[in-house]
This record gives structure tokens, C-alpha cells and sequence, in this order.
């Protein structure tokens, strides 16, 4: 029998996980010592002294199969990892067993199959292999109907993805769709997704800046109506102007070629995550130890 005293031991003499201590003693019948190895076998205990750790390098991938695709953002601590083929294995694993589930949340995600088990145990056995700390860190899954387009788009060899759905155009157009989102970085898609606290915090900031250039208030109030649209024009892709034509903005670039746009998604790599403050030498150092 597996008591909380033993698992409590174990955890302190390895610094893995409550749950994966009960497994490893129920495995080995109670005998702390072989559940020990069965632990270093795993690479979990080794994997966990690196949970402290920042991981904000990595790759960001797109998965296509018929009317599905998956968007995904795994971490490393280094961008030296993100060139390693092993990790871009394990990239692939992912995305590839989320296309083929039904998972739609990362707990799901987590416990699909694996070549090591699940998803957690192939990041856990990556993450002792590799000799750094890897996060899976977000996913989205996009469904299309027979008469719409996925477009996929990777910047800097995964650094930036963006996966765009629009419905009556090709493909081709989707793909610049995605092209753009991963260039210009736009906080919104449609112009209905920016809340009204937003909307109203810049139409009071454009008001205080046109009385201060002497403006009546009712010269001003016409005013920030105008300069709102160049706000929109900055925050949401649907108005940008489309990067291949500055003529037009994207969504008439799609429109014009038969289609509307439903959904996009963009990752970049790290973005809100603190960084670490370490220098390149610093960073090959920590390589050579294996820290």
C-alpha cells in the first residue's frame, strides 16, 4: 500500500510531482529505491528541478489535415533548441496526435497518447533528454467547411505563425491573409472585437489632444471620429492596408477576390513571457554544463 508519508519522501529526495511519486511507488510495489529509478528512467525528476526555469525560445507550428488545423506554441529556454530536430520531433508529435483527437483544451491535449505515454510524459522525457526546460505552452483548433480556405503562414522558420479561415477564395488568399497578421501584428481582427472601454479611452485621448491644439469641442468631436478610423486602421487586420497593394485595406483585398474573412489566429514565439537578461556567452556556457 502507497502511503502520503511515502510519497512525501519521495518527493523530497527527487522533486517530482505528488502524482507522478504515487505512480512510481505503485509501479515498484513500494520500494522506494526502485521507484527512484523509475522516476530518473522517466527523466522526471531531473525534468522537474528545471520547472523554475524560463522557457521563452521555442517554435510556433501549423498542422493541416482536410477541414482541421492546429496552431501551437512549444517553449525552450534557448534558441539553440529550437534547431534541434528532436524537438522539432516532438513539435510534430503534438500537433499531429491533437489534428487526429478531439482534444480541445491543454489538459485534454496533455493526456493524448504518445510514444512515451502521453503528451506530458514526451515533453517530461524531452525535457531530461534535451537538458532543458520545454513547455508546451498553447494551442487553437480550426474547423472549415468544404467551401472555405485555410491559410497557413511561418515567419523566421516557426518564430511567428498565423492560420487564417475565410470563406468563397482560395487558398492562395488565405495564405496572404495570414501573411499579413504575421507582419503587422494587429491586436484585433474585426473592428466589433475591440471593447468599448478601449474604444472609449481613445476617443477621450484624441478629444483632450484636439481641444489642446484650440479646436472648438464640437470642430474637436468631428475630429476624433476621423482620427477613431486611423486608430481602427492601426489595431484591427480587416482594416489595415493590405501589404501587397496599399491601395486597398485586407478586407477588401479579400472581398474583391470573392471571399470574406472568419478567423485568424497569430503566435509569436515568447510574446508575454519575461525573458531572461543573460548574455549570448552566458547562454553557451549554461549549454556546455548542461544546466
Amino acid at each position: 500500500m502507497v502511503t502520503a508519508e511515502m510519497v512525501k519522501n519521495l518527493r523530497e529526495a527527487t522533486g517530482a510531482g505528488m502524482m507522478d511519486c504515487k505512480k512510481a511507488l505503485a509501479e515498484c510495489n513500494g520500494d522506494f529505491d526502485a521507484a527512484v529509478d523509475y522516476l530518473r528512467e522517466k527523466g522526471i525528476a531531473k525534468a522537474n528541478k528545471k520547472e523554475s526555469r524560463i522557457a521563452a525560445e521555442g517554435l510556433a507550428n501549423i498542422f493541416v489535415d482536410g477541414n482541421k488545423a492546429v496552431i501551437l506554441e512549444v517553449n525552450s529556454e534557448t534558441d539553440f533548441v529550437s534547431k534541434n530536430d528532436e524537438f522539432k520531433a516532438m513539435i510534430e508529435e503534438i500537433g499531429k496526435s491533437i489534428l487526429a483527437s478531439s482534444a480541445t483544451t491543454m489538459d485534454e491535449a496533455l493526456a493524448l497518447s504518445s510514444s512515451e505515454g502521453t503528451i506530458q510524459d514526451l515533453i517530461v522525457a524531452k525535457t531530461a533528454k534535451i537538458g532543458e526546460k520545454l513547455s508546451f505552452r498553447r494551442f487553437a483548433v480550426m474547423t472549415k467547411e468544404d467551401g472555405e480556405s485555410f491559410g497557413s503562414y511561418l515567419h523566421l522558420g516557426g518564430r511567428i505563425a498565423a492560420l487564417s479561415k475565410i470563406s468563397g477564395a482560395s487558398e492562395e488568399v488565405a495564405r496572404d491573409v495570414s501573411m499579413q497578421a504575421a507582419a503587422m501584428n494587429p491586436k484585433y481582427v474585426f473592428r466589433s472585437e475591440v471593447p468599448e472601454e478601449e474604444v472609449a479611452r481613445e476617443r477621450e485621448v484624441l478629444k483632450e489632444q484636439s481641444m489642446n491644439e484650440g479646436k472648438p469641442e464640437d470642430i474637436a468631436n468631428k475630429m476624433v471620429e476621423g482620427r477613431l478610423n486611423k486608430f481602427f486602421k492601426e489595431i484591427c487586420l480587416t482594416e489595415q492596408s493590405f501589404i501587397k497593394d496599399g491601395d486597398v485595406d485586407v478586407q477588401t483585398f479579400v472581398k474583391n477576390n470573392g471571399g470574406e474573412i472568419k478567423e485568424v489566429v497569430r503566435y509569436e514565439v515568447g510574446d508575454g513571457i519575461e525573458k531572461r537578461q543573460e548574455d549570448f556567452a552566458q547562454e553557451v556556457m549554461n549549454q556546455v554544463k548542461g544546466n
